[in-house]
């Protein structure tokens, strides 16, 4: 089996974090989040590396961050910049923001051709979830259905004490499999418990044991495919909003519904942290500095 490719989703702009989380210097030695992931993923055997960044990130880029993989493993890099898009569509001048996570996976299209793992620059996903799902990706897919697969953390582990966070809820059936999936972005804790609190204040209860995706997932090029088509729809639809977003759960929730995949989610010892605001920052660096003791 061809081994996965690693696609690492790099060019969010951080806006909560007050600056380029990216490139933060956060572990004893002064990795980046990135440098962990990276680390995990030649250990679990994937062949390439994938970023996705903006264009006004190159220079930095290129000087402190790929300069530490290009003799380890091979990398290669695309933009996600507001001005990507299908032929037809124009950019909403009052856009600012890039399009969302599932455009960021789209511009790499060119760049992925083997079975590839998406996930977030910023968050620390573990070893063990790069490891089953390295060994997900290479097992043969004897299936009817294409097999896509996430890695699932319990929610009340990947809150924020500093504020509210944005997740993809799950729900799964008794084998294990994705049923639907919920972007939920005003996750926090409450006097009742956790729940989402949207903006136009209704409030969902939420169960800390409920699996959310962290954006750690595993598909085939042929996802690829839907997605061409989704984001022609979605600018028709929504181009004339600049805030508007082409997520993942949005695609992955067209999979569940028209039964054209499989989502496995798959179990992992792995631990999850991140940096969703600056005052999240001391802990993860304690986190980063006790995986060396």
């Amino acid at each position: 089996m061809t081994n996965p490719t690693l696609l690492i989703l790099a060019a969010g702009m951080g806006s909560r974090y007050g600056g380029l989380k990216q490139l933060d210097k956060l572990g004893p030695n002064g990795e980046t989040i990135m440098d962990y992931s990276v680390e995990y993923a030649i250990r679990a055997g994937f062949g390439k590396i994938v970023f996705v960044i903006r264009k006004s990130m190159e220079d930095d880029f290129r000087t402190f961050i790929l300069s530490r993989y290009i003799d380890r493993i091979p990398v290669e890099y695309v933009f996600q910049e507001l001005d990507v898009l299908p032929e037809g569509f124009t950019v909403n001048p009052e856009r600012v923001k890039p399009y969302g996570t599932a455009h960021a996976i789209l511009v790499a299209k060119n760049a992925v051709k083997e079975p590839f793992t998406v996930i977030n620059a910023d968050d620390f996903y573990g070893e063990d979830a790069f490891r089953v799902m390295a060994d997900f990706l290479r097992s043969p897919q004897g299936a009817t259905l294409p097999q896509f697969a996430m890695v699932g953390y319990r929610l009340e582990n990947t809150l924020s004490e500093n504020g509210s966070v944005s997740r993809g809820v799950c729900t799964a059936n008794d084998k294990g499999q994705l049923v639907s999936i919920t972007e939920m972005t005003k996750i926090q804790h409450t006097a009742n418990g956790i729940a989402n609190c949207s903006e136009d204040g209704q409030v969902t209860p939420l169960d800390g044991s409920t699996p959310v995706s962290m954006n750690f997932w595993g598909f085939t090029p042929l996802f690829f495919e839907k997605l061409d088509e989704m984001f022609c729809h979605f600018l028709e639809k929504n181009n004339s909003n600049p805030k508007s977003e082409f997520q993942i759960p949005t695609v992955i929730n067209y999979f569940l519904q028209s039964g054209a995949a499989q989502i496995n989610i798959l179990k992992s010892d792995a631990k999850w942290f991140g940096v969703t605001y600056q005052a999240d920052r001391p802990l993860v660096v304690q986190r980063l500095r006790e995986l060396g003791e």
